[in-house]
Parts: structure tokens; sequence; C-alpha cells
């Protein structure tokens, strides 16, 4: 059943392509255009490949942004409209920088514009957009870009994701319905936007930032098999503040329907991994230092990289005129007149901790009057971004800080401390203030990558020009400093910065003093590592990164054998590799009739008891079932379990004929009268006396942990603790007991949730090899082999069988069946998808046993 946040979105949700009258009424003659539109009268088959189209051989890209890169404005006679490309935009600075980098690489834009356009305007502003400037725009509706952006995005994603809760009215949105149905509702156009253009066989697709959340369903879900990539633009926030958003779970599948997720910081990453083990259960490994989630047989890649500056731009704008011009103007306002200025430069909203920075200046006068009348802070404030009560508030605030301290420590009319400008600043006069700064401050509480500190160093660099405006020797090594927030993306990448905790007033201070007090060579130094680290990591340089790992990460898709599962914003793909299937019921149930002699080697935890099952002992209908398939003549039935012979021997005392194999067959008996015998030499158990210590030690340390003690082996099992911190106590644990026992004649293994100690050698796997060697050796070679697991111990299992099917050990003409529980990757060839449809096909082979015994029974009757 639907959860009700979509459940009147199941039509919208559904990633139905538009129809082609749609297409052509939205873009017309657009598909003449070579290399963008594939034939989209030809259908797409069910595995979302589509007709091949007419496009170049070159690479291709479409990125996906809230915004298009572009600028548009009404021409003067009021007939149609201009447009030109927005230089300030991170998608074309993308596209500019990475053809340093990637020498033929094609892109595609698909967003919306800034500007409303009219409804009659759409076809040929959509035409001229995308013959001219390859992009294609999204319109939304007034009304909907208010609930989508302004209502969903800007106050309740971004204010959660920047760890503000909505406590009250007051503090961000709470949470709307209405409102999220809008922001699904406009990642669904750009869904349809973007199947205009695709080509899904080639085309590899960027998603940019929170906006565009759930998009990845609605793609995966119409091409199963899309190259898909997302970059997150913000934090993201720790498990804790992001599970009070109602649809968490929603947003996470969503984003697990790409193929690589990227983030600016490992903190970032290391919360959304927190979120997907916490919430969906889902655990991370890092494999030759990539990072990769296992999510339904497709291994999610994470990506951790911050984004750099454009280089090539910022070089030019400081060769510009009127960058130069607005230099000379500061250096007499400030450096001719004996001042020192620290720079800010932040949007006005409530994270930037603007005030916070003020206050620090304020206690910096009142510290140090040796610096009264020598330093300025300037703080330019770029508009919000968002609107509301906060923006207001934070105008007001900042603005009455600054009076305050500009009437208490100025000398008007030479001297303000401070200087505010909030008006809209070209980009080259913000250079020029960049060039003349000695210090540039960023207090921000919360934020996400941040590019300020490295404009600031780039344009410290300068150039000769600027060194003759600035009167500098070229020669001379450039200085800059930095005191930056712990709290932004940037702060883990520029480690010369002086970091400072924001809300710590007094210490933002000190960091100021001791940033313009610091000796000149230090300044030189920490500027060149800085700037040897900015100049090297620029946009070029994380695109064409991100870009490289998601072609490996969508390498093997022509590999695999992908299905949708799941309503809804709960879609996903299944992929798995071409030769693993269901196992259907009318073909093993023909191969058991058809086969005289048949080994059946079952697991119990996961197999046929659920693994949430408070009670694990077997039911009644169990035991039913396996005495009818150990009572027929024709097989050998094997229950293999991790759990002690003493339980097992309890639980199964009605099965008179089932062989059982305890402690991962460590212990073995063919029938319930018969002898325990051992797989392995009897085990010297002295190193229990070194293990149990250690597990104590975890057990006291970790809540919810328990130790089970084994005839032979020891287990620790955290599945009742907290996920991370039983996770990260396991590895510790591992590792200990690793050390510890080295030379032990055991092996220490990591499973679900626990971590065990057995003898060396001992594995399912020798309860299979045991078996067939046994049948062979009585002349009674199987012809039917079953074998079913759920968990990594039972890959032992299934290996040891393919390997001898592979081998010839067992005849080419043997029946085989490997089936594993779960759409999952395995060494199996079948599964099954839980538990139901074990005990079902279980039944049913009873029923067939049962019905041949009644047929002999009759039979011998009858004569």
């Amino acid at each position: 059943m639907a959860s009700r946040s979509y459940s009147n979105l199941l039509e919208l949700a559904s990633g139905e392509p538009p129809s082609i009258s749609q297409i052509r009424r939205r873009i017309p003659r657009v598909m003449t255009v070579a290399g963008i539109i594939s034939d989209l009268d030809t259908d797409s088959d069910s595995e979302g490949t589509s007709p091949s189209s007419s496009s170049s051989p070159r690479d291709r890209t479409i990125l996906v942004a809230n915004q298009l890169p572009i600028r548009a404005c009404r021409r003067a006679d009021g007939r149609g409209w201009e447009f030109s490309w927005d230089e300030d935009s991170l998608l074309l600075q993308l596209k500019d920088a990475i053809g340093d980098h990637v020498a033929d690489m094609e892109f595609i834009y698909v967003g919306c514009l800034r500007d409303e356009i009219p409804p009659a305007d759409h076809d040929e502003v959509s035409q001229v957009l995308l013959e001219t400037f390859k992009c294609v725009p999204a319109f939304l509706p007034a009304d909907l870009i208010a609930r989508y952006y302004h209502g969903f995005c800007k106050q309740q994603l971004w204010p959660l994701f920047h760890y503000m809760l909505p406590l009250s009215p007051d503090l961000g949105g709470r949470f709307d319905r209405s409102l999220w149905q809008a922001y699904v509702s406009v990642n669904k156009i750009f869904a349809d936007k973007i199947l205009e253009v695709i080509n899904p066989d080639d085309d590899f697709v960027w998603v940019h930032d929170y906006h565009l959340m759930v998009l990845p369903t609605f793609l995966r879900k119409r091409f199963n098999r899309v190259k898909l990539g997302f970059f997150l633009h913000s934090p993201f926030p720790s498990s804790e503040i992001y599970k009070t958003l109602p649809v968490r779970e929603e947003l996470l599948r969503a984003l697990l329907n790409s193929d690589l997720i990227g983030f600016h910081t490992f903190d970032y990453a290391r919360h959304f991994l927190s979120c997907c083990s916490r919430m969906l259960g889902l655990s991370y490994e890092s494999r030759r230092g990539y990072i990769g989630l296992e999510y339904y047989g497709r291994t999610v890649s994470i990506k951790i990289l911050p984004v750099g500056i454009h280089m090539g731009q910022l070089k030019s704008v400081l060769t510009l005129p009127e960058t130069e011009k607005k230099i000379k103007e500061l250096k007499d306002q400030f450096l001719n007149q004996g001042r020192v200025m620290v720079l800010g430069v932040d949007d006005m909203d409530i994270f930037k901790g603007i005030t916070l920075k003020l206050l620090a200046m304020e206690e910096l006068l009142k510290q140090h009057p040796e610096w009264r009348r020598k330093v300025v802070l300037v703080q330019i404030a770029n508009p919000a971004r968002g609107r509301g009560k906060g923006v207001t508030e934070v105008q007001a605030e900042s603005f009455a800080t600054m009076k305050r301290i500009n009437e208490a420590y100025g000398a008007p009319p030479d001297y303000e401390p401070i200087i505010l400008i909030d008006d809209p600043l070209p980009f080259s006069h913000r250079i020029a203030y960049y060039v003349v700064a000695e210090c540039c401050l960023v207090t921000a509480v919360r934020d996400g990558m941040n590019l300020i500190p490295y404009e600031y160093i780039i344009s410290r660099q300068g150039n000769q020009q600027l060194d003759n405006v600035l009167g500098l020797d070229s020669s001379t090594p450039k200085k800059s400093m930095l005191v930056i927030s712990e709290f932004i993306g940037c702060s883990p990448s520029l480690s010369g910065a002086i970091r400072v905790n924001p809300w710590n007033v007094e210490a933002v201070t000190d960091a100021m003093v001791n940033a313009l007090e610091m000796k000149e060579q230090e300044k030189q130094f920490r500027h060149e590592k800085h700037y040897k680290y900015v100049s090297s990591h620029d946009v070029g340089y994380w695109a064409n990164s991100f870009l490289q790992d998601l072609q490996r990460a969508c390498r093997d898709h022509s590999q695999r054998r992908c299905w949708g599962i799941g309503f809804g914003l709960r879609f996903r793909v299944v992929a798995l590799d071409t030769n693993f299937r269901k196992l259907a019921m009318e073909h093993i149930v023909s191969a058991y009739k058809r086969t005289r002699t048949r080994a059946i080697l079952l697991d119990y935890d996961g197999t046929l008891m659920p693994q949430a099952s408070i009670d694990k002992s077997p039911s009644s209908k169990s035991i039913e079932i396996l005495n009818a398939l150990s009572r027929d003549k024709n097989n050998v039935v094997f229950l293999v379990s991790a759990r002690s012979r003493a339980t097992l021997s309890d639980w199964f005392a009605p099965c008179e004929s089932l062989g059982i194999a305890a402690e991962h067959g460590y212990f073995f008996r063919l029938k319930r009268d018969a002898e325990w015998q051992t797989c392995v030499p009897v085990a010297d158990c002295s190193w229990k006396q070194i293990a149990d210590p250690v597990m104590r030690l975890y057990t006291e340390t970790t809540d919810g942990s328990t130790i089970e003690d084994k005839e032979t082996a020891l287990v620790w099992s955290y599945e009742d603790a907290d996920p991370d911190f039983g996770s990260c106590q396991a590895k510790e644990l591992l590792d200990h007991l690793e050390s510890v026992l080295a030379n032990e004649p055991v092996s220490v293994k990591s499973g679900q949730h626990i971590v065990e100690v057995k003898p060396q050698g001992v594995s399912k796997g020798l309860v299979a090899q045991r078996l067939l060697s046994t049948m062979q050796e009585r002349g009674s070679e199987s012809g039917f082999i079953l074998c079913i697991g759920d968990d990594r111990s039972d890959e032992d299992m299934f290996e040891v069988i393919t390997t001898s099917l592979a081998s010839t050990s067992i005849s080419p003409a043997t029946e085989v069946f490997a089936c594993t529980v779960g759409q999952q990757p395995s060494k199996a060839k079948y599964y099954l998808d839980d538990t139901a449809e074990i005990v079902r096909l279980m039944q049913g082979l009873a029923s067939v046993s049962e019905q041949a015994l009644r047929t002999q029974q009759n039979g011998e009757l009858s004569t």
C-alpha cells in the first residue's frame, strides 16, 4: 500500500513519458536539431532502451539544475526575448573549465529560467534556447514555483539541512504536505523535460542540489539503466536532524536511484551513510578507495570532493579596467590612509553569522585599543536568495549592530570601523575588495561549500599589472590570511586557515588579531599552500573527477539484468547477474519428480525462519514439511545451521530421518538416532579463555550487545545495539580478536550483526562437500541437488556445489538448484523473494513425496 504522502501522486510518479503531441506542442520543430532529439515516434523497450539517435559520437552529459545558466530580458520594443549566458552560474563554469580536462564533451542544460515567460512565448523561447544555447527550459506556473521553491525548498529542506528544526512556527516552516506534493510535481516536470532529449544508452545525466532530490526515481523508473549522478551542494545533516523529516525515506530512496552521489565533505557523506544505515538498514564499505552502498544488487558510489572556482574567469576579471580602477579607489580609501581592511562577503541570511562577525569586531576594538582607527571591517552583504521574516530580522539586526559599534568606536568623518554594503556589487568590484583586504573573515554558522575564501586567495595572488597599481614588487611572495568557520564545506581543504567556532565571539576576535599580527613570512607560507591547492583543484578538476567516477560507476550496466519494483517514490531497480533468476516452482517440481536420488541442504535462520521473528523455534508446519521430505527414501535432507547442536536436537526431535549440521557444520549427524560426528578433528577450545574477556569488554561498553557461547565457537551479537555504534564496535572487536588470537587455530569472521570466532576450516561448505562425497562413495550419486540459504555463510555451500558441477565431480546431468533468499548478489543461480516462498516451495516438494509414498503403498496393497 502506498504511503499517503504520495498516494494521490501515483499517476504523477508513474514515470510514463509524455505523449508525442505534448512534446511537439511544447517544443515545435525542435526535433530537427541534430544530436539533440532522437526519433520520438519509435517506442522504447521495457528495459529502458531508446531508439538510436542522430547524435554525434562525442560523450554527452545532461546537466540538470533548478536554474538554467541563462539571463533573459524583454527586448526594448516589447517583442520577444533576448538571452545571454549567466557567467556566474556554476553549470556554465563547469562546461567552460572542463574543456581544459576533457577535449570532446557536449553538454545540454535542463532547468528553469529566472524570469517568468508568458505561456504564449513558451514554444518560441524553447526553440531558441535549444538551438542557440542547448538549453531545455522547464516552465513552471508562478503558484507552483512559490510552493516548490519558496515553500518546500526554502522553508523546509534548506533550514533542516542547515540544522534548524521547526520547533516553533518562527523557526522554519512546519511540514506541509501540499508543499511536498508541489516539490514532487516539479521534479516530475523536470523528468519529462529530460525525456525529450535523452539518449539513455549513451548519455550521462548529472543532477544538482536539493531542489531535485526525487528526480532520480522518475528517471530510473523510465530508464532502468540510465547513467545518473547527483551532487548535493548543501550540507547533509546528521541522522538525528534528518530523521525528523516526515518524507525522509522517500528522499533517501530517491537519491539511491542514482549511480553516484557527491558531497563536498566527508562529514556530509558520513551523515548520509548513517541515515541509510539507521533508516533503511543499509551498510557501506570502502573498496580500493571508493565508498559504495549495496542497494538491491546495484552499487551506489559515494563521491567526496569539494567544488572549485573557475580560474580562467577569475584571472580574466583581474585584468579588467574596471577592476583596476576600483582597486585604485580602495587603495586611496584604505591603504593610503593607514587602514587595514578585514573583509566579509556573505549572503544576507540567518546562517551566515554576519552579526557574530560584527560582535567579534566590537570585541577586538574593545580589547585592543591599538587597532582603533587602523582596522576596518568591510562587510559585503549580497541579497538573500530566500525571503521571509528571518531575512528581514537579520538585516535589521546587522544594521543596528553596525550603527551601535560605529557610534562607540568611530571617529567621523574620517573613520568608521564597520562598513556594511548591501547594494548589489559588480563581480569586478568584489574582486577589487579581495585584492586590497589583508584578511578574509567567514563566520557562517552552517554553510555548504562557500567559495569566498577560494576567490580571495586567487585575487590576492593578483598579477603584475595589479602589483604596479598597489606599488608592490612582483618578485615579493604574495600573502593572504583566512579566518574561517569550522562549519563550512571548504574548511577541511584550507589547512592553513585559522579555523574558529563562530559562536565563540572571543575566539573569533583572538583569531582576527592573530591574523593581523602574524609575521609576514608565515602569511606568505600559508598563502602559497592555499594557492597551490585552489589553483589545482578548480571547477574543471572537480567536474572531470565526478564525471570519470560516474563513468566508472556505470560501466557494468550492460552486464546486469535490471527490473523495477515498488510503487510511487519507493520505486527502485534490482540489478543482478544475467544468469541469476527467480526459481520457478514448476521447473523444480518437474526435476524433483524425474529424479530418484536427491540431496537437499537447508539453512534455518533467515531461510525457513524469518530473521525478524522473536520466537525462533520451528512451527508445526515446518516440522511436518521436513518430516515428509526426510521420510522419502529417495531424499537425503540436511538442515545446516550456525546454532548449537543442543538447540537443534531439541527443536527438531520429532524429525527422525532429518540430518542436522550444527555450528556451521562442525557437528553433524545423519539421523536423529545417529551419533554426532565432526567434519574436522576435535578442536582445542582453550582459545576461549583469551577471546571471552575481550568480548565481555565490548559487551559492557556496547548497550544491546550479547555473547553466545557455543561448544566450539563464540559469537558477539549487536543486533539490538545502536547500528552505527554497534558496527563501529564490531570493526574494533574484529581487529582486537584477530590480534590476540593470531597464534590460535581459529578464524575470526564478521557477519550480519555478529562477530564470530570458530575453529579454522569450519564452514557450511564442508557439509555440502561431505554429503556429496558420501553419496558418491555409496554409489548413489545424486541426480537432484537443492541448496537454499540467505547469508554470507551459506555462500560456502553454493560455491562447493557450483565448483563441483564445473569440475565434473557431479554429473553434468544432475539437476542443481542453488537458491538464495531475496534478490541479492550471490554465488547461487536462483533466488526466491522471502521465507514464505521458501516454505511454499518445500511444501510443494513435500506434497510430491507424500503422493509418491501413497501411490507406492496403494500399489503394495493391490498386489
